[in-house]
Order: structure tokens, then C-alpha cells, then sequence
């Protein structure tokens, strides 16, 4: 075999490898994942057991429903801290807006965000063990609001493992 053809079978085995691993980064980094963190819509959340509902005043003005996977159930139940690996809260929300049928009331109106935790003590360890998304109309959103995150959560939050809702009685 001459030198030029064995340079043909070298490029070709090249290309192989540098397809493989674009494919292999593909399937690594879904398109949907947040960015920083990596963390993507866990699928059938809306089916986990609520943790608790909150309030949020101005400006946001939301109403909020925190869900969790069933490892998050168990650790509230059981008082865990820290939580273990593969805890997943959701936390969904919406505007409040009043009720047209009963003035006192308030009622989700359009909604705003979706917000994952996932909880892997060696994946994010520099960010207390937990990855973040936030989602709009399920898009992440940028990687600036992405950095705001963590801080906030260490700094009001340190002391309960970074996770600030508590289990509704």
C-alpha cells in the first residue's frame, strides 16, 4: 500500500472518531438542558407528590408548588440532611391573579417558570451538590440567570442543605 492511500485510510478512520464523538456529545448535552448545570425536565414531574405551596409577593407576585421525586419524599419524611443523591424538586410557577368566581381567592393565571434541583454530590460538588435549571415554556433559560442560582441558595439557605422549601404538614 503506497503512502497516499495509507493516508486515505488514516483520514477516514479520523472522520469516524470525530462523528462518533460529536454523536456521543449530542447525547451527553441534550438541546434542553440548562446551561452550567446540565439539567434537563425530569419526564412525568407533574405526577411526583407535592412538598408544599408558597406565596411569592411583589414584584414576582407568583403562586408556587414545589414537587419532589419520591427519594426527595423519603428524605423529607425522615428529616435527611443532606438530602441524597438523586433528590429531584420541581418547582413550578405562576402569577396569582383573583378568582372571577370567589373574589377572596387567588388563582394561578399564566405560568412563569419551572425550576429543577437535582441533587449529585460528586456532579456539582463545587455548588453544594445540586444542579439547577430554570425553564420558561420549557426552554432553558440563559446562562446568566443560571449563575444566580447557587449564590442565592448559600447564601439564605446553607444551614438546610441548600433547599429552601420545607414539607407542608
Amino acid at each position: 500500500m503506497n503512502s497516499l492511500a495509507k493516508l486515505a485510510l488514516l483520514l477516514a478512520g479520523l472522520a469516524v472518531v470525530i462523528t462518533c464523538s460529536a454523536e456521543a456529545f449530542t447525547e451527553s448535552a441534550p438541546q434542553n438542558a440548562s446551561p452550567i448545570f446540565g439539567v434537563t425536565i425530569p419526564d412525568g414531574y407533574r405526577q411526583w407528590e407535592l412538598v408544599a405551596p408558597a406565596q411569592e409577593g411583589e414584584p414576582l407576585n407568583e403562586l408556587r408548588a414545589v414537587l419532589g421525586n419520591p427519594i426527595a419524599l423519603k428524605a423529607y419524611r425522615e428529616g435527611t440532611l443532606p438530602f441524597p443523591d438523586g433528590t429531584v424538586l420541581a418547582k413550578l410557577a405562576w402569577k396569582h391573579v383573583q378568582s372571577p368566581e370567589f373574589e377572596p381567592a387567588s388563582i394561578p393565571g399564566a405560568a412563569t417558570t419551572l425550576q429543577i434541583m437535582v441533587k449529585d454530590s460528586k456532579k456539582y460538588a463545587a455548588t453544594g451538590g445540586w444542579g439547577f435549571g430554570r425553564f420558561v415554556n420549557g426552554k432553558p433559560v440563559d446562562e446568566a440567570q443560571h449563575e444566580t442560582c447557587f449564590a442565592c441558595h448559600e447564601a439564605r439557605v446553607k444551614n438546610h442543605d441548600f433547599v429552601f422549601t420545607r414539607l407542608a404538614p
